[in-house]
């Protein structure tokens, strides 16, 4: 493997690995720590079966399966299609334009490591991609935090809500989600987590906030919460935290959720065509179950 570090805060490019014949342990683990140190990668060039793909996702950690259970292939259930690909009437998959900055599985007990992306079809424009996936660095944004907001945030906790992002895509123009179930709410309850996180591969301290799903700082009341969260909110999207990946067909991209928020833009229309294969990883090889 050759790696190519990118010129922002976050990035780097791997060449001369092909995933369609798998990753073996010393690969493995020099992925991981690439994956700590630039947060997020990108493979291109790939020619990868779902299968293949999900084998090498789970080289990472267990993949998880989504709580609302909606675009899945039944054969692989752990992998999610993003798509606003129409077939005889019915999606493709699930669309993920307007989500806004997030974590993913900041909501669950058992957080994310990684998410692993594999773009089959990528919209273009005037030779331009569309749908650029954005990063915001969460080592950068601590270490850029003001020291008494720093100080403060010692020892508090936030609490996440997968329905809270749920239901911001519901209201967004053209969205078919239904409202998720007593089922799929009591799947997934609101949980907490620190609001600083010692990263497990760094070692260094990361901002563990995100607009998408954290609801409330425990340890305030609620205004002084919602006046810190909005601070903190503003301050992740600082410009020099930023990095947009742009898609090519066929490119792989992963990322460190522990490290990072993110955010996929909607900036193409119904008929530019978005088709990408995901996968989702906790972080059980740092955090194991109790």
């Amino acid at each position: 493997m050759k790696l190519i570090p990118g010129s922002q805060a976050l990035g780097a490019k791997i060449l001369d690995l092909d995933l369609s014949q798998g990753i073996d342990t010393a690969q493995c683990d020099q992925l991981i720590q690439w994956l700590g140190e630039y947060g997020v990668l990108s493979i291109p060039q790939q020619e990868i079966t779902p299968k293949q793909l999900k084998a090498f996702s789970g080289n990472f950690g267990e993949l998880e399966i989504n709580v609302a259970k909606v675009a899945q292939d039944p054969a692989i259930p752990e992998m999610m299609t993003l798509s606003n690909m129409v077939e005889n009437g019915q999606p493709l998959g699930l669309s993920d334009a307007g989500q806004d900055w997030h974590t993913d599985m900041s909501y669950s007990k058992q957080i994310a490591f990684a998410n692993i992306l594999y773009g089959i079809k990528i919209p273009m424009r005037d030779g331009q991609p569309l749908g650029n996936t954005e990063f915001s660095n969460m080592h950068a944004a601590y270490d850029g935090l003001p020291k008494d907001i720093a100080q403060e945030l010692e020892g508090k906790t936030i609490t996440h809500d997968f329905n809270k992002f749920w239901e911001k895509m519901r209201r967004e123009k053209g969205s078919s989600r239904p409202p998720l179930t007593p089922e799929q709410l009591r799947a997934k309850p609101p949980v907490s987590h620190p609001a600083i996180m010692i990263h497990p591969i760094t070692g260094k301290k990361v901002l563990y906030a995100n607009p998408g799903y954290s609801m409330r700082i425990n340890e305030l009341n609620q205004a002084a919460s919602d006046e810190l969260l909005e601070y903190l909110f503003a301050h992740q999207l600082r410009p020099e935290f930023r990095y947009a990946f742009k898609w090519e067909e066929k490119s792989v991209l992963m990322w460190d959720n522990m490290g990072t928020i993110h955010n996929a833009v909607a900036d193409y229309a119904p008929h530019e065509h978005r088709f990408i294969q995901r996968f989702q990883v906790a972080a059980s090889r740092f955090f194991p179950a109790n």
